[in-house]
């Protein structure tokens, strides 16, 4: 799976920001988000600007960690939430252009330690809150087809697989091979099992899942779909009722339950 390379990350960030606040603009300030129940359209523009403050401060203070992040105060009022968002919006862009992908950055993953980390994470989060508010106001727009592929790969590899350092991922021999078909991409994943004791000392044992390089065997099962249509409905964005499926269908149940997990 090839990556976007970090002048496009950054682009995608302006444009899936702005696109955002712009549906937002015009959006009842009261109207539900389907997709975030809990939550009122101004709370997910609250959400989107606390965020890139947040990623705001960890590249201008880079290699600093959370520890000394000042937390801003919520502006009352859809005018000032506007104005927060454009502030920070900007400084993200900014801050960002201003850096070196392999500068060493603070980021919450345990490996990827580096402004490029921050870059691709960052449109991703900026493009699944456009949907969130497209979604709140009634209207949709196209997924560019470049962002939502690579999306496809990094929901799966970042967001669900990866392991922390006090569990263990045990793999299992069933694959399942995701193609991208407006797009010319796969992506291979292999299920598991997830066990260990976190902080907390709660224990955990369950179905997961990990992206892995082509394993050389025929997969247990085919899912197929356009970059969007598949990106949309691994971050439960979208119904997926335009994707393929062939093969082992118990092995895309499996699948399916990791990927209705919570993203933390």
């Amino acid at each position: 799976m090839s990556r976007l390379d970090p002048p496009t990350y950054l682009q995608h960030i302006r444009d899936e920001s702005q696109r955002f606040r712009d549906v937002l603009a015009d959006c009842d300030p009261a109207a539900d988000v389907p997709t975030c129940p809990d939550w009122r359209a101004d709370d997910l523009l609250w959400h989107l600007g606390e965020v890139q403050h947040w990623w705001t401060w960890m590249v201008t203070h880079r290699p600093k960690g959370p520890d000394d992040y000042p937390e801003p105060e919520r502006p009352q009022g859809h005018a000032a939430l506007l104005a927060f968002f454009d502030e920070h919006y900007a400084a993200l862009v900014d801050a960002l252009a201003d850096a070196e992908p392999t500068d060493e950055a603070w980021t919450w993953h345990p490996e990827h330690k580096n402004i490029a980390f921050i870059l691709r994470r960052q449109a991703h989060e900026a493009l699944i809150h456009r949907r969130d508010a497209e979604l709140a106001a009634h209207t949709i727009s196209p997924f560019p087809v470049d962002l939502a592929a690579d999306g496809v790969d990094e929901v799966l590899d970042v967001m669900y697989g990866g392991c922390p350092p006090w569990g263990e991922f045990a793999p299992l021999p069933h694959y399942i091979r995701v193609e991208i078909t407006d797009a010319d991409e796969h992506v291979w994943v292999q299920l598991g099992r997830f066990h260990g004791t976190d902080p907390d000392g709660i224990d955990h044992d369950e179905d997961d899942l990990h992206v892995v390089t082509d394993p050389g065997v025929e997969p247990d099962a085919v899912i197929s779909g356009t970059a969007e249509v598949l990106d949309a409905r691994i971050w439960r964005r979208g119904d997926g009722a335009d994707t393929h499926l062939a093969g082992d269908l118990a092995i895309i149940d499996r699948f399916r339950a990791v990927i209705h997990q919570p993203i933390n």
